[in-house]
């Protein structure tokens, strides 16, 4: 069996890992506008309420890995804080976004509860390290170009400097081109190590750069990645949630719509209590 995780404190109120229930990081991809991150953090935020699951609103600032210049990439650093700030704050829940150069650390950690280290930057030591150095969690994403096993230098990252706040993320491996696959023992290996683990059920569905500019996916497949990732002992859920993903700026193939939301946590809480 997995080694039980560590319990890391997000804030007051929200506790994940250890012998706490399944918790949700979700939100949409980016920040499209003030009024609608809102709309999204308030609409989850009840649903969770009322399934009494643990809830941390995510949504990027910066978007700095689209495939196209032309693609949309959020209001950036300084207006997407604001946003962030104004959210946590009117609605009382931890926000979360990535960081993609240590300058924004700072910043960043002035307003967010949990920073975000993007897969795509899983091996990038100065930024995992500055990160890790505001002592402040972080979730680490494993890259789609890593076993899960090399996950295992992020994590020693941060912990040199004496930060044990740590979340890790599978979201998928590349499996040739436009084309990612989620391994279910990437859950239990990682679980080895101590740290609470989530299944990102939306990007493990995506086709990076599979519409050519844009990135692709199969959002019909969140639920079957959701309950396997649970299944074998993750202990939180990553996802894309839109009101409208057709309409969405960012992600809109691998985006659960938000009226399919409270059906999957359910059926994830009864798939969690289960003994093994």
């Amino acid at each position: 069996m997995p080694i039980a995780a560590k319990e890391i404190i997000i804030s007051p109120k929200i506790k994940v890992g250890g012998t706490n229930p399944l918790f949700l990081i979700a939100g949409p991809c980016v920040i499209e506008s003030q009024d609608h991150a809102f709309f999204m953090a308030e609409e989850i935020k009840k649903i969770c309420e009322e399934l009494q699951i643990s809830f941390i609103f995510k949504a990027s600032y910066d978007k700095a890995n689209r495939s196209s210049i032309k693609s949309y990439r959020g209001p950036g650093l300084k207006r997407g804080l604001e946003i962030l700030k104004y959210i946590k704050n009117q609605l009382s829940i931890p926000v979360l976004s990535d960081v993609h150069e240590t300058w924004q650390i700072e910043k960043a950690a002035q307003v967010l509860d949990v920073l975000q280290i993007p897969a795509l930057l899983s091996r990038q030591t100065d930024l995992i390290v500055e990160a890790a150095k505001t002592k402040k969690p972080i979730n680490i994403k494993k890259g789609q170009f890593l076993s899960p096993h090399e996950l295992k230098n992020a994590v020693e990252k941060a912990l040199s400097q004496g930060n044990e706040k740590i979340i890790l993320t599978e979201r998928g491996t590349s499996l040739g081109y436009n084309n990612l696959v989620f391994d279910i023992r990437s859950i239990p290996i990682m679980k080895k190590w101590g740290y609470p683990v989530v299944i990102d059920a939306s990007h493990s569905v995506q086709k990076p750069g599979g519409k050519g500019t844009f990135s692709g996916g199969d959002a019909e497949f969140i639920p079957y990645t959701a309950r396997a990732g649970i299944s074998v002992g993750a202990d939180g859920l990553f996802l894309e949630v839109h009101d409208n993903p057709q309409e969405a700026l960012s992600d809109k193939h691998n985006s659960l719509k938000l009226n399919k939301l409270k059906n999957l946590l359910l059926s994830l809480i009864q798939l969690k209590n289960v003994k093994i």
